[in-house]
């Protein structure tokens, strides 16, 4: 799915010192980090969501074993641990860093990051966050002393503390090293490009980040809900709307902590969204296969897949 968006910006004509005035008030004003406004050439990309990874905590295929029914001759059901990469308005958000965040990111060209967003702090979202020092050197001369902004829950963010003690100091341990500023996620962030809510979906004993990302200028929507048994009637709400939603679905049977393809069919149906895709999936989801045996509007994800709204 791809609209066609025009999109048109007026700069903003102000000294460069007026500027810095400007910033140094609103921080002192307001603690959360903010991006400066995206230049005008940003804003004349779509909303766009890409697929890092679209598989389960061992990845697909997994180590030592035969992944039956599975036709490994079909690049897309190869799946890297899940994560996704969103641009709205030229600001770039990337959500969860895997093991293999640095080759994903290589592979997807992924060039920028203004926000990191982590849903929760197990090892197939976190364990990549190291290789965010590459985009703390490219956070721009006024922004990479402060740090990238790091979102999570509470639970996130001491996992980040323990995992990463040399990237949460008050400034950067080495020119090198990442360097991130630690905040819980709102329930509703307000930013330059838009707002992301979030909602807290079940992962068994563990609470999960659902985001709900909407672009400022074209009023676009997109539901990432990773990681979940279920979606209350809360959580379908803030989702209704969006042109595309992203659900768990790990496997046909029923797991305790993830939704099964029939309860994940179930809550897209609901939702009624344009297009639902289907991410963290294990090796018994064959991609072509499901793509024929899906309701329409619905599909497995797949690594690399890039929308544009």
């Amino acid at each position: 799915m791809a609209l066609a968006l025009a999109r048109s910006f007026v700069g903003h004509d102000t000294s460069v010192r007026h500027r810095r005035l400007a910033e140094k008030k609103q921080k002192a004003e307001n603690p959360q980090f903010r991006l400066p406004v995206p230049r005008a050439s940003d804003r004349l990309v779509a909303m766009e969501l890409v697929f890092l990874g679209t598989g389960t905590s061992q990845g697909v295929p997994m180590i030592a074993h035969e992944c039956p029914g599975l036709d490994l001759q079909n690049p897309r059901n190869w799946r890297t641990r899940s994560s996704i990469h969103v641009v709205m308005d030229g600001v770039h958000i990337q959500v969860d860093a895997a093991q293999e965040f640095r080759m994903q990111c290589l592979q997807h060209d992924v060039r920028q990051i203004d926000y990191f967003i982590l849903t929760h702090g197990h090892a197939d979202h976190i364990l990549g966050m190291d290789d965010l020092r590459r985009f703390c050197l490219h956070l721009g001369e006024e922004r990479k002393n402060r740090g990238l902004p790091v979102f999570s829950t509470q639970e996130g963010l001491d996992r980040i503390r323990d995992i990463y003690p040399y990237a949460v100091g008050r400034k950067p341990t080495h020119f090198y090293y990442p360097f991130f500023v630690l905040q819980i996620m709102p329930e509703r962030m307000e930013l330059e490009c838009g707002t992301i809510q979030s909602t807290t979906l079940s992962h068994g004993p563990m609470d999960v980040l659902g985001l709900v990302f909407q672009e400022k200028s074209s009023g676009k929507k997109i539901s990432y809900y990773t990681d979940c048994q279920e979606v209350g009637p809360a959580q379908r709400d803030l989702a209704r709307g969006a042109e595309v939603v992203v659900l768990d679905a790990l496997q046909p049977k029923r797991h305790p902590t993830h939704m099964s393809i029939d309860e994940a069919v179930e809550t897209a149906l609901d939702i009624k969204a344009p297009m639902t895709y289907f991410t963290h999936l294990t090796y018994h989801i064959d991609h072509e296969t499901y793509v024929g045996k899906l309701p329409d509007g619905i599909e497995p994800a797949y690594d690399g897949l890039r929308i544009q709204i």
